[in-house]
């Protein structure tokens, strides 16, 4: 029997658990359907401008500054608002999905705020997401625990120094396949703001820290617009003031890169700063001007925050957060701590300081780290060299980017037979973890979500569209990946044992992949590819 709504129009396709059913509540859905009625058309006619884009690059347009909005970027006069209550030192953000044992253990890690993340970190199970509105449910209601498979208890540590709650919905692109409203499909965005937020909200406020978000994967002002409509809709909705939410963008597309100053307008009344979310935006780059053949770039590992066209869009996001009286938060240290090799694992964490060093210098206001071992070295990096909360004074009037230096693609380094392979090796494992519900998986040392895995495929794809050659001399065609995708999987056949790999989704996610590096079919995005083997539908039939 399929789960009652008890809301006119709202049909869940799946089974619903008691404990889900205390999120999914009628109240609950009837906003979700509130959002959905209201800014759906205007959604689908977002996502429909960015495929219109996406042809007119492809047809040898390139990214440039919008000359409609220059009024508001030469404007020094107007500001953002100023930081909320639990925002106004970020020096250390801790990232993570939303399982109950990594909401605990982020809260409590000691960093300044914990991004708990729906998007890339989360594969998007129904019990996935709704599970974990209820983790983070009780974490704001400050009654979450866990209790491990061998016994060991977690709890909320009780002096108070816990990290301030930030949430990542799920981006524009998203959809919510096993909701509808009136015979339509959800979107992803709506469905985890709209609980989070109608859940949470007023008790955010009495405990002064919220609600706060971060905001994904826009490639424009109009869609930081969309999202300001719905936050002024969702306050009017449970009758709280327009401002209370906060939200941070993540700048992590290269079009979102020429509209950083559009996107903290569109938004200034909630808005909290930009991101540098940098895995995503190498991943961005290399799918917008993917047919261009000067914009091929060399191995992942050889792609730093050096790099001209990485540097460029650093500088550029702290002198606009700052000239706007907003925070302009640092990348993600993938790193995770190496055991059993204490060379190996020293080597990693002097990459953390020194990336972490480098972000404070340039006048960063905070920066992000994945595991909780990273908090200290990142904490005592911004504790020596930023006393203050926060950088807001550090203008950087030295800086002037122009949109030659966003493209300059003046890398050092080479495509390798080794790049090659760990790409194929990346993509496989990430791929397979993400079919089996895990949003974020360590492999090779690095802890990696869907932003890594996205440049993976997506380099693999470019080498083969251009017929690239490594630095061997070897060409890059569609067979030869093939040939090592065939020999990666039997490489894990063959670590993983025949139990380990026929229990394992290697197969299917060898399959998936078989598609994207040929340099023909290129999926937009791995998770919208994969989404439909991990949807549930309780009547298959009703699949959409």
């Amino acid at each position: 029997m399929s789960f009652d709504t008890k809301v006119s129009g709202v049909t869940i396709l799946t089974k619903v658990t008691p404990e889900q059913a205390e999120i999914l509540t009628p109240e609950a859905l009837l906003f979700v359907a509130t959002l959905h009625r209201t800014y759906e058309p205007t959604r689908q006619a977002l996502l429909q401008r960015r495929k219109d884009r996406q042809q007119q690059l492809d047809q040898g347009q390139l990214p440039d500054f919008l000359p409609e909005t220059r009024h508001i970027r030469e404007d020094g006069t107007w500001r953002a608002a100023k930081p909320a209550p639990g925002l106004a030192d970020r020096r250390v953000e801790i990232t993570g999905p939303v399982d109950r044992k990594m909401v605990i253990n982020a809260l409590n890690s000691g960093a300044a705020t914990f991004m708990a993340d729906f998007e890339d970190s989360t594969a998007p199970t129904f019990s996935n997401l709704v599970d974990g509105q209820k983790n983070l449910k009780d974490a704001i209601h400050q009654r979450i625990s866990y209790t491990a498979p061998n016994g060991k208890q977690y709890n909320i540590r009780k002096d108070g120094k816990i990290a301030t709650l930030i949430v990542r919905p799920r981006g524009w692109h998203l959809d919510e396949k096993h909701v509808l409203v009136d015979g339509q499909i959800v979107s992803g965005s709506f469905f985890d703001f709209a609980l989070y937020f109608f859940h949470n909200a007023r008790k955010s406020l009495e405990i002064g820290i919220g609600p706060y978000f971060y905001v994904p994967k826009m490639e424009s002002h109009l869609e930081a617009r969309l999202w300001n409509d719905v936050f002024n809709t969702a306050q009017d909705y449970i009758g709280i003031p327009r401002g209370t939410i906060r939200a941070t963008a993540l700048i992590e597309t290269i079009l979102g890169a020429f509209e950083m100053d559009e996107i903290i307008y569109e938004l200034r009344d909630h808005s909290a700063g930009l991101n540098c979310g940098r895995w995503d935006y190498i991943f961005s780059f290399i799918k917008k001007l993917r047919q261009r053949p000067e914009y091929v770039l060399p191995d992942r590992s050889d792609i730093t925050m050096t790099t001209p066209f990485m540097d460029a869009y650093v500088r550029l996001l702290i002198k606009t957060c700052h000239k706007r009286g907003v925070h302009a938060m640092g990348g993600m240290a993938a790193q995770i701590p190496i055991k059993n090799n204490e060379a190996a694992n020293k080597a990693a964490m002097d990459k953390v300081y020194n990336d972490k060093l480098r972000e404070v210098k340039a006048g960063h206001d905070g920066t992000w780290v994945a595991h909780p071992d990273l908090v200290k070295i990142a904490m005592n990096v911004f504790n020596e060299h930023m006393p203050q909360p926060n950088q807001l004074h550090i203008r950087r009037e030295d800086v002037h980017v122009e949109a030659v230096d966003l493209l300059n693609t003046n890398v050092k380094g080479a495509i390798t037979e080794a790049g090659i392979r760990a790409n194929v090796s990346v993509s496989l494992l990430y791929m397979e973890a993400w079919l089996r519900g895990l949003g974020c998986v360590p492999i090779h040392n690095l802890m990696e979500d869907a932003a890594t895995a996205e440049i993976s495929r997506s380099q693999l794809w470019q080498w083969a569209r251009h017929q690239a050659r490594t630095r061997e001399g070897v060409p890059v065609t569609a067979e030869y990946l093939l040939k090592v995708l065939d020999e990666e999987v039997d490489k894990l056949a063959q670590s993983m044992g025949e139990q380990g790999f026929k229990a394992s989704k290697i197969l299917e996610a060898k399959k998936h992949l078989a598609t994207q590096i040929t340099g023909k079919d290129y999926g937009d995005f791995l998770t919208s590819l994969l989404y439909d083997d991990i949807v549930e539908l309780d009547n298959p039939k009703a699949r959409i």
